[in-house]
């Protein structure tokens, strides 16, 4: 999936070390690359991501607060298990929120923002994955719903979406085998970019709330 590689950054630039480091393993996280349950060594990670023990170690509080990774007194840290029961929680938060930072952006976003969002929309309806890309193709899940919290100009709701997200889409990871496709998941964001991008509110609200309820209905189906 080359077309990967031609996505833009969904967070700000050069980032502090600890920042970068924060970054990773969140995604490593999220994406079950670190699977749940798992320890979390600080040297290891550090050795294995290039940086001080230092930002990981700051990395590793901030993830806590996250409930990506927990830490128990004389027995270490660990990454937290996935609650299918939480699922309902999550979504209904969701179902509330990412439709008004669909709206805000629509209304807020500065006009490169929109070309960055249409940009992301033309390198997905190109794709054409095969039916092992899947954990793939969640990788730009989360590009377009940070693109879109940043596009809001919310700084507050951007960080509880994010966060939120984080959570919906390591459930999305863990049930992968067992959902037939995802494309199509993906590629609802195309008229949801584009929606943003053309200043559309109600149109876009619309959208997003859609792409959460089809979400939970598909993971639910699952269990």
């Amino acid at each position: 999936m080359n077309a990967l590689l031609a996505l833009p950054p969904a967070e700000g630039e050069a980032p502090s070390q600890a920042e970068a480091a924060y970054r990773q393993l969140r995604d490593k996280l999220i994406m079950l690359e670190i699977r749940p349950g798992e320890p979390i060594n600080d040297g290891q990670l550090a050795a294995e991501l290039g940086f001080g023990r230092t930002p990981v170690r700051e990395a590793i509080k901030r993830l806590e607060v996250d409930h990506l990774v927990v830490s128990y007194p004389r027995r270490g840290t660990f990454a937290t298990n996935v609650d299918f029961t939480e699922l309902a929680d999550v979504s209904e938060i969701r179902e509330l929120l990412e439709p008004l930072a669909a709206r805000r952006a629509a209304r807020r976003a500065s006009e490169s923002m929109r070309r960055e969002l249409l940009q992301v929309a033309d390198v997905i309806a190109e794709l054409d994955p095969s039916p092992g890309e899947s954990r793939d193709l969640m990788r730009y899940d989360l590009t377009v719903h940070r693109l879109i919290y940043k596009a809001a100009a919310n700084p507050h709701l951007e960080d509880t979406l994010i966060r939120y997200d984080n959570l919906a889409t390591r459930i999305w990871c863990l049930v992968l085998d067992k959902v037939p496709s995802v494309s199509g998941h993906i590629t609802e964001h195309v008229e949801l970019l584009k929606a943003v991008a053309a200043g559309d509110a109600d149109k876009a609200g619309e959208l997003a709330l859609h792409h959460v309820t089809s979400f939970e209905e598909t993971i639910r189906k699952v269990l």
